[in-house]
């Protein structure tokens, strides 16, 4: 595998152009060609990144220092990351969420927000849910930002905010990315994209032009954002590429979000599966029931199971606790595969584990309960 270090642009079917930064360029020719070049942090025009003070989830990485005070603004997956990252490392945090809970995401069951707040709480992490980011504006040393209600929220009923005015050293500015397809040369083969630059492709990652292949997160959010789903596109890609008949499934996809405590989620929420007109039951266990939990300190959190009552499917599966992303995995193979409770159950699960989560959680599901 040759690899070129360069900014790579169509020059015309066949064709591919590579700038270096010494100035060079190299034309590379191709039979069949994949598009994987991601996104970038998203810019807002109110607070626009000065790289300095305002930051992008770019920039927060290369801080020299860490700040006393940091505001972050969104309390999705990568706000809510970084804000546990930054509060244990001794920054002062507050998270500004417009909607009306952290990770408001329908893949992410709303009890494992209420309980990631309760944790961010506990960490003295400040968390203005139902709030927006109006302005900021350099005062002496330090930014002051300007909040008002979210007009965006899903709350019926926000409450007023008790300030306007937050004070803090940085804001880190985590609400979305955009588009890296410009500059790309797509239209010299004809390639359009849509009006925020996301590239379609069809089940087998092929676009409109033959030949050329996209994944990734330049797909956008009608996709699924997340890099190892970005892997096996590419895997799909690569193989229709060379000639195979692949085609990628996007029904069964684990999510993980390295939040203190860590979120894994997979299947539907109980909330999609009552929307889908599902009859449903749910089950959940505390990690505090698990001997592993209890000898690393780490009690905190739950598994939570969302079956379909009738076929006795697993639907759903929901945790957050220790290592909760590595533990998904079980989940997901059982929800891949049309797995029931009590299959579940039947697994013997090591002891002392964490894994054991899984087989309390369907011990309970199945009706036969020990230390859930």
């Amino acid at each position: 595998v040759s690899v070129e270090m360069g900014l790579a642009k169509i020059k015309h079917h066949g064709s591919v152009e590579i700038a270096f930064t010494n100035g060079n360029k190299k034309e590379l020719e191709y039979d069949k060609l994949i598009l994987a070049t991601g996104t970038e942090p998203l810019n807002v025009p109110d607070f626009p990144f000065d790289h300095d003070r305002i930051l992008s989830s770019n920039d927060i990485l290369q801080l020299n220092k860490i700040p006393t005070s940091l505001v972050i603004v969104g309390g999705g997956v990568i706000g809510c990351e970084f804000a546990c990252i930054f509060s244990a490392l001794g920054s002062d945090v507050t998270v500004v969420e417009a909607m009306s809970r952290l990770l408001p995401l329908p893949s992410v069951d709303e009890d494992c927000s209420k309980l990631l707040l309760k944790e961010m709480k506990k960490r003295k992490i400040t968390v203005l849910c139902d709030t927006i980011v109006k302005s900021s504006e350099l005062r002496e040393d330090l930014l002051s930002i300007h909040l008002d209600v979210s007009p965006f929220t899903d709350n019926k009923d926000p409450k007023k905010l008790k300030t306007n005015v937050i004070l803090a050293q940085k804001m880190a500015v985590c609400i979305g990315r955009s588009a890296l397809s410009k500059n790309l040369g797509l239209e010299t083969i004809g390639l359009k994209t849509s009006s925020q630059g996301w590239i379609d492709v069809n089940t087998r990652m092929e676009t409109g032009i033959k030949g050329i292949y996209a994944v990734g997160d330049s797909l956008g959010p009608q996709k699924v954002m997340l890099a190892h789903v970005a892997s096996h596109e590419g895997i799909i890609a690569a193989e229709n590429a060379m000639g195979q008949n692949s085609i990628m499934n996007y029904n069964v996809i684990p999510g993980a979000i390295f939040t203190m405590p860590e979120i894994g989620t997979v299947g539907l929420s109980e909330a999609e599966a009552i929307k889908k007109g599902s009859e449903i039951e749910s089950f959940a266990v505390n990690f505090r029931s698990l001997g592993k939990a209890q000898a690393i300190d780490e009690i905190s959190g739950f598994a939570k199971m969302i079956i379909d009552k009738k076929t006795r499917k697993i639907l759903g599966v929901h945790l957050i606790g220790a290592h909760a992303t590595d533990l998904i995995a079980e989940a997901t193979l059982a929800v891949q595969k049309g797995l029931t409770a009590e299959d579940m159950a039947h697994t013997i699960h090591a002891h002392p584990t964490l894994a054991e989560i899984m087989g309390e959680l369907s011990l309970k599901a199945s009706g036969k309960a020990i230390h859930g």
